[in-house]
């Protein structure tokens, strides 16, 4: 079949209703974006992103510095930040589309897959707030889309806007480092292999490493740390997420949609007129086979599967109305689970499926009990006193609640808060200590600890900070340069 053909059987993209779709996700994201509060990595990456650099311990740069300028636009609020992580999410919903019309979808087909994306709760989820996976979620649609592309038409000119997807895509996350190896190694086993003949994919390859080259230089001049987050990662949650894998390929986007991209996998790979595209099915069990080896987070695998769901539309179009209904379920369904639609008391109920609700909430009372043990530090002695948080959401919210509070600026030794270094020698003590209930292990850095204050967030939702302690220590029990490399830690 001739590239001219193949390409004269792609259906008109479905502008105006998907188009649609992605406006009505923007008006209700948009809506709901100011409700609980900032979530703890939020407020990392506001921190973060008044340090700028090319790289950070645990992430490249750009999830920050999209922070950054999001709030530097809309304002330093839950609103302002989330805008950035609104307008991706509509990015994501527009890219599902256009991979279903790729794979010989019709109107039909193409606003059956926006609204399927627009409702699963994973994507509900990134959306609602800023987080690396908001970005790497609509990168990887983009590349699956240019590739898709790529394979349909046979135009090898396409491999190095392929190259700047992916090298924008590490950019924020080197995960989808993991998609081009995947979607290579299916290539080469399935087909079709004419695509990576000649100098074009090549040229893919150089742009890719020339637009991701500052981040990794970063990262190999300061001893590659991601992969010692990586290395917590894995050793603290891998038999959990090995576990969870199969359940949570299930429940991400949604239970009614299982059947629809199994379909869709089927489909690439049965199909004759669809054998340019089923490299894609070879691709996402061979990414799933690495992350449950590797004990990475199942999320890593959901791109592909959206593309596998793009797929599933095309045949599920020829019942529309059954997939409205599951659209409509999914819908309510995802809203509980992903946005903050309950009353803040209410959480409980849903946080034990998407703990990330729950992190949103009790951030300001944080800082209030901070700050109510914080007057009980002699006013003689604040010169040389520190505010220490265990971790990074702890001094994040400390950073931007507590000098409305009178606080000074905390510091912690977690994640790159370490590189942004310890406090002065000088700081002789007190030391208040802010640490989640349980790690009391940090006391036998300083000296005669007390408990004089905890968190409670108001609303009795069991979260990470919920009960933390607050302790007032006489001081530390070695300069602060000499502690710094005890105290840090990664993960």
């Amino acid at each position: 079949m001739s590239a001219t053909h193949v390409r004269a059987q792609v259906a008109s993209f479905a502008t105006a209703p998907v188009l649609g779709v992605a406006a009505a996700v923007v008006a209700v994201l948009t809506a709901l974006s100011g409700r609980y509060g900032f979530h703890r990595d939020e407020l990392y990456f506001l921190v973060a992103g008044d340090h700028p650099a090319w790289g950070y311990v645990d992430q490249p740069p750009l999830t920050p510095l999209a922070a950054r300028l999001s709030t530097a636009v809309f304002g330093e609020t839950p609103a302002g930040l989330r805008v950035v992580a609104t307008l991706a999410c509509a990015a994501t919903v527009v890219v599902v589309a256009a991979v279903a019309r790729e794979l010989g979808g019709g109107r039909t087909a193409q606003v059956l897959a926006a609204a399927c994306t627009a409702v699963s709760g994973f994507v509900l989820a990134v959306g609602h707030m800023v987080s690396t996976a908001t970005f790497d979620v609509l990168v990887w649609v983009v590349v699956c889309w240019l590739v898709l592309r790529l394979l349909r038409t046979g135009d090898r000119r396409l491999w190095p806007a392929v190259g700047a997807a992916l090298g924008i895509g590490m950019q924020n996350k080197y995960l989808v480092a993991l998609l081009a190896v995947a979607l290579l190694a299916a290539l080469l086993a399935t087909g079709p292999r004419h695509v990576l003949r000649g100098w074009w994919p090549l040229a893919g390859a150089v742009v890719a490493l020339a637009v991701a080259l500052p981040s990794l230089w970063w990262q190999a001049a300061h001893g590659w740390p991601q992969l010692t987050v990586a290395g917590g990662i894995s050793a603290d949650d891998g038999a959990e997420n090995r576990v969870l894998f199969v359940p949570q390929q299930i429940v991400f986007l949604s239970p009614a949609f299982v059947p629809v991209w199994i379909a869709g996998g089927l489909r690439l790979w049965r199909e004759p007129a669809l054998r340019w595209a089923r490299a894609f099915v070879p691709a996402y069990l061979l990414l799933a086979v690495v992350v449950v080896v590797s004990g990475g987070k199942p999320y890593y695998c959901l791109p592909l599967l959206l593309a596998l769901l793009a797929a599933g539309c095309v045949t599920a179009a020829s019942r529309p109305r059954a997939m409205w209904w599951a659209v409509a379920l999914t819908a309510v369904v995802s809203a509980l689970i992903s946005l903050p639609v309950l009353p803040p008391g209410a959480v409980g109920a849903v946080n034990g499926v998407n703990k990330e609700q729950g992190e949103q909430i009790g951030w300001p009372q944080l800082a209030d009990a901070v700050a109510d043990a914080w007057s009980g530090v002699p006013v003689a002695d604040r010169p040389r006193a520190v505010v220490f948080a265990q971790n990074y959401g702890e001094a994040g919210a400390l950073a931007h609640y507590g000098p409305a509070r009178g606080l000074p600026a905390p510091y912690s030794a977690h994640m790159s808060f370490a590189d942004w270094g310890p406090p002065p020698d000088s700081a002789t003590g007190p030391v208040l200590l802010v640490r989640q209930e349980g790690a009391d292990g940090l006391e036998r850095y300083f000296a005669d600890c007390r408990r004089v204050g905890g968190v409670d967030n108001g609303h009795h939702v069991a979260n990470e900070e919920q009960d933390a302690a607050i302790v007032l220590c006489a001081a530390p029990n070695a300069p602060w340069s000499q502690l710094w490399s005890w105290l840090r830690h990664y993960y």
